[in-house]
């Protein structure tokens, strides 16, 4: 018989204790102020009289600018993020405990990032705030109803977010830009370590359940951002760069996170769970079509441009 998602909670605490004592001895202690070049600061127009932005002003490729600027509206949404996890794992116990450090240290990532295109005039501040100020206040709420999915989900979203952040910082060809998006992912990757080990627990617990809330995921992933405003458009910016694309998602976020919970090799599951499985299995196969006809024309467009110029 499935456990309760309650039952699975209780289980779940001694794995929660144990990977939050893990991430605590692994996660470094940095300060988002010292990434930042503050001497390159200078007024804008307004209260101080300053100068107004300008396109000129931004050193960086339109590429990176678009990306930077999702990374940074996805981030801003972390109240909404704090809320459905909290609502989900509760605020007591070792699950409480990791919802707020968690959350602490999703919170510089918004704001280190916010500094850095302000003081380096990278983005258009006054339409930076009002993308902020659209997105916000639509909020974010998880299309998934229960906990094995939304860790599911988690597992896979903070591995993604992890590579976005690595390839925008090298789009950039900033070396500041990229070392500071170096060090985001490095909390990015620590976030996934965790919850991708919380549901290789659950494995063990459920197999069946965690199987089937695998595949809820894995077929119907999107990224949190996808609820902002021009996000297709932007999308393709960015996987049309190289900086996350589909045969990124599947190479390098879905598979190794499904290889480390040995999913194709689980033995006695039950109808229900194989059912699941081959489900994934037919999905997969799909989307690596998908991904490799992206690629190539991808690479084609390339080839001519390359030719035209």
């Amino acid at each position: 018989m499935a456990m309760t998602q309650t039952e699975l909670l209780h289980e779940l605490e001694p794995v929660v204790a144990r990977e939050l004592d893990r991430h605590e001895k692994m996660a470094k202690e940095w300060f988002p102020h010292e990434y930042i070049p503050w001497s390159e600061g200078r007024d804008f127009d307004g209260i101080y009289g300053g100068e107004a932005w300008q396109e000129s002003d931004s050193k960086l490729p339109e590429a990176a600018r678009v990306s930077l600027i999702v990374n940074l509206l996805t981030e801003d949404n972390l109240p909404s993020y704090h809320h459905e996890i909290a609502t989900t794992f509760g605020r007591d116990g070792a699950w409480g405990t990791w919802v707020h450090r968690w959350t602490a240290e999703e919170d510089r990532h918004g704001s280190a990032i916010r500094d850095y295109l302000t003081v380096t005039r990278a983005v258009d501040p006054v339409a930076l705030e009002r993308a902020r100020m659209r997105h916000m206040e639509q909020g974010f709420k998880t299309e998934y109803a229960t906990m094995l999915q939304q860790i599911a989900y988690v597992s896979f979203q903070e591995l993604a977010t992890r590579i976005a952040h690595r390839n925008t910082g090298k789009a950039s060809g900033d070396e500041g830009c990229e070392r500071l998006l170096a060090r985001i992912a490095a909390d990015e990757n620590l976030h996934m370590l965790f919850y991708r080990n919380l549901l290789k627990a659950a494995f063990e617990l459920d197999p069946n359940q965690t199987m089937r809330a695998v595949t809820d995921v894995v077929t119907t992933f999107q990224m949190p951002g996808q609820g902002m405003e021009g996000f297709a458009r932007k999308s393709l910016i960015i996987a049309n760069e190289g900086i996350y694309d589909l045969r990124l998602h599947l190479d390098d976020v879905l598979m190794p996170v499904l290889r480390q919970w040995s999913v194709f090799d689980k033995t006695g599951l039950d109808d229900e769970g194989e059912k699941a499985r081959e489900e994934l299995a037919a999905f997969l196969a799909k989307t690596d079509a998908t991904a490799t006809r992206f690629v190539e024309r991808r690479e084609e467009r390339r080839a001519r441009m390359a030719a035209r110029q």
